[in-house]
């Protein structure tokens, strides 16, 4: 049967579940006058593991995120996303729908989607993991200490770390390497994908976020560098990100690397009065590594100032400039 004209777009969602389609997309794409396909999926995995035609070439690979900074701008309650995250279906419902609906999401999709297309085995080791992978967001990876917790080996648990970021589920920050002078951090840290999802997992959605306590801290930074990411894809910018950590302790939350050669250092301070003795040390240890490093503390103070040397931007402006607007 021969395609209709008036039939410009072919959209096919969670196209990894039928790994076979490809090479029919394959074929039309290679036909005279083909429509635009829109291939969706949460994860190439399967894809990859089953041979599948990954159209090399002949296809854009983009990655959709919750939503950002920039799509809600003054809809932006720092609060509320930092409680709930940004998924679009519990950004706009209220609290308690967005508690259910993000529960829901943990339950289904991470305990069984992800089992269903036989990425893992053990489903009982996997759920502990994925509740103890809540725990360690943001933390620097110990996958021995994690595989003890869980019970189970330290290339397991790298396994599922792994299958974590195939899935989208989370992402990878290395840690900064470009160094002869001293010994650095080689652990990596591991972030997932949206704040709500993570505290879903640790079961901490019915506990309020207060600002100044420690949860509210590691949320913001949390939200800080997920958005780095997203408005790094949504741009195209091609930034490499890392975090800075020396032996004896000295730290820079975020390092980000332009095509240029510009150098920014980020450290993340959830608190409206930032003070310079409390990012004084990660900044003079990196200076000592890339001198011409522009040195940012991103809080939640209204105002900007520059100390030493320190510019010291409220979130926002920090999230407009690094988008370019």
């Amino acid at each position: 049967m021969s395609r209709p004209s008036s039939m410009t777009h072919v959209v096919i969602d969670e196209v990894q579940k039928v790994p076979a389609l490809l090479d029919e997309v394959h074929f039309i794409m290679e036909s005279p006058n083909p429509p635009h396909f829109v291939l969706t999926g949460s994860s190439a995995r399967k894809l990859k593991r089953a041979g599948g035609n990954m159209l090399g070439g002949r296809a854009w690979k983009l990655q959709l995120h919750p939503l950002t900074s920039m799509e809600l701008q003054e809809q932006l309650i720092l609060e509320r996303a930092l409680r709930i995250g940004t998924l679009p279906k519990v950004w706009f419902s209220d609290e308690e729908t967005a508690h259910q609906l993000l529960r829901s999401y943990v339950e289904t999709y991470l305990k069984e989607e992800v089992e269903a297309e036989a990425l893992v085995r053990a489903s009982g080791t996997f759920i502990r993991f994925l509740f103890q992978a809540g725990h360690e967001s943001g933390n620097s990876l110990n996958y021995s200490t994690i595989a003890r917790d869980v019970a189970t080996s330290s290339k397991t648990v790298k396994e599922y770390f792994q299958i974590l970021e195939d899935t989208l589920i989370g992402r990878f920050l290395m840690a900064y390497s470009k160094s002869a002078r001293r010994r650095l951090s080689t652990h990596p840290k591991f972030y997932l994908f949206d704040t709500g999802v993570q505290r879903a997992l640790t079961k901490k959605l019915s506990v309020p976020l207060v600002p100044g306590t420690k949860e509210f801290g590691e949320a913001f930074e949390h939200f800080i560098i997920n958005e780095c990411w997203r408005i790094n894809d949504y741009r195209q910018l091609d930034y490499e990100f890392s975090y800075y950590r020396t032996e004896h302790g000295a730290e820079v939350d975020l390092i980000v690397e332009t095509p240029r050669g510009a150098c920014l250092a980020v450290e993340i301070e959830s608190t409206n009065q930032p003070r310079v003795a409390d990012v004084r040390s990660g900044f003079e240890s990196f200076l000592q590594v890339r001198p011409q490093a522009r040195l940012i503390c991103v809080n939640t103070s209204p105002n900007r100032r520059v100390i030493d040397g320190i510019e010291f931007l409220p979130w926002k402006d920090f999230l407009l400039e690094f988008a370019g607007v």
